[in-house]
């Protein structure tokens, strides 16, 4: 009686523990059901254009960014047209996307678009350009283009000392934000180093030469023994920035100084000073970080540029995306303009930052 009282017991035990092992599979293979059948979050970016190593870095890294978060990610490319842009943003809209990035063309023109995915629910994060107030936008992210220009000006000040700077300009184009916040910061950062004022002070100075600059073509700060002697508009572009370069070298050739609004317009003035066989002229950048640049900066050829990092702008539009989409964040909680840190890339510093250039 005792043996077969036992062995019931043994098999009572051994069914049991069958048991439980099966309900732990059964347990497991639904967790993997559901989170196989969990919905894939769609993205749409529609960029303005990829003509330049910016965007097209830019466009990459949002693409890495996304895709290591399990996201699917489609890329249109408006190729400079606004028309091509607006029907980029249907597109997306149509395909109910779940978060769209874009990098507009124009602030205004791509404002019905945006409210219309904002309207249809879909949030809406501008990068690297930004938008008017009227777009339901989330956030803008770029970089600081002030504070980067402050920063270069700062460095480049310290470096000249007493020295008097005799500078050209090249910028990119008439009336656009970006540039005027740049070279106002150029000159807020070189004005506020070489005399001592306090920031308020330098930025008020620098809107006033600003000014003096774009109608009469020249200013100057005596207090800081600060020139700028001529304007050049080089498109942002290597081959516009040497045509206005040349000009502007052929009329001052005692420059110590070629300032530049980016850096693919001061490569075009390099090859205008060598052209002109003038050597020992300082290339300031007020933003932008190309590697060519960073490269020239370790070479001592090129004095410095501002951090204007797109896998910055794309790792900081990302996060937020997957705060709204993920960790369920409001999207009316974000500041409309969304900043990433101002940098002077100098020698001092440029192989910490030179893997966010592009």
């Amino acid at each position: 009686m005792k043996k077969k009282g036992l062995f019931t017991l043994l098999l009572v035990l051994v069914m049991a523990m069958s048991l439980l092992v099966g309900c732990g599979s059964s347990n497991s293979a639904s967790g993997n059901q559901s989170s196989s059948n969990k919905k894939q979050l769609k993205v749409g970016f529609a960029i303005k254009t990829q003509d330049s190593p910016y965007f097209v870095s830019l466009v990459k890294r949002v693409q890495k960014d996304c895709e290591a978060k399990g996201w699917k990610v489609t890329i249109l490319d408006a190729n400079s047209d606004t028309t091509k842009e607006a029907a980029n943003m249907d597109t997306f809209v149509a395909q109910k996307m779940d978060l769209i990035f874009i990098d507009a063309i124009d602030p205004s023109s791509a404002v019905p678009e945006i409210n219309k995915a904002a309207d249809a629910g879909i949030p809406v994060i501008a990068l690297d350009s930004g938008v008017d107030a009227s777009a339901k936008t989330v956030t803008t992210v770029y970089s600081d283009n002030k504070e980067n220009g402050r920063s270069v000006g700062l460095a480049y000040a310290k470096k000249m000392g007493d020295k008097a700077i005799k500078a050209v300009i090249l910028s990119g184009a008439k009336g656009n934000v970006a540039g005027q916040e740049r070279r106002e910061g150029l000159f807020a950062g070189i004005i506020q180093g070489k005399t001592g004022v306090s920031e308020a002070k330098a930025w008020k100075a620098a809107a006033s030469f600003d000014k003096t600059l774009t109608s009469k073509g020249k200013a100057t700060d005596s207090a800081a023994n600060f020139s700028v002697v001529g304007q050049g508009w080089g498109n942002w572009t290597e081959a516009d920035g040497l045509k206005a370069g040349e000009d502007l070298i052929t009329a001052n050739p005692d420059l110590t100084t070629v300032l530049g609004e980016n850096d693919q317009m001061l490569f075009g003035a390099m090859t205008a000073l060598k052209n002109a066989g003038i050597k020992g002229v300082d290339l300031v950048a007020a933003s932008d970080g190309a590697k060519r640049a960073d490269d020239l900066i370790k070479k001592g050829q090129y004095f410095a540029t501002g951090l204007n990092s797109p896998s910055k702008v794309a790792d900081l539009g990302v996060k937020i995306g997957k705060e709204i989409l993920v960790d369920g964040k409001d999207k009316t909680s974000y500041p409309k303009i969304t900043l990433t840190d101002p940098v002077a890339v100098t020698k001092d510093n440029v192989d910490k930052y030179y893997d966010f250039g592009f």
